[in-house]
């Protein structure tokens, strides 16, 4: 079974815990298999590559995936994380800002 998610890639969301907490970044890619997320600039780690046909060799910056449980949508307006329901609205699904109502 696909696990389903309310997050988004292009969502804005803030992380909850790690060495990143508190800062915020775009889904760029969503894992559901492993329920993970990568998230731009958030959880950069150092790789080592080999030279190959196509790239150089060297040190490079790779966004490695966060788990689901450690991000929540961020809402500008409120500058926290909050959480997301879903509402039905004339046969069509809208997901809304549980603290405010306001549609996403």
């Amino acid at each position: 079974m696909k696990n389903k998610f309310k997050l988004k890639k292009g969502d804005e969301v803030i992380v909850l815990a790690g060495k990143d907490k508190g800062k915020t970044g775009k889904i760029i890619k969503m894992l559901p298999d492993k329920m993970k997320a990568i998230v731009s600039e958030i959880n950069k780690v150092k790789k080592n590559t080999k030279p190959d046909n196509n790239q150089p060799g060297g040190i490079i910056d790779k966004e490695m995936p966060l788990h689901i449980s450690n991000i929540a949508y961020y809402d500008p307006v409120l500058k926290k994380g909050v959480k997301i329901a879903y509402k039905i609205n004339k046969d069509k699904k809208i997901r809304i800002n549980k603290n405010s109502g306001k549609e996403i």
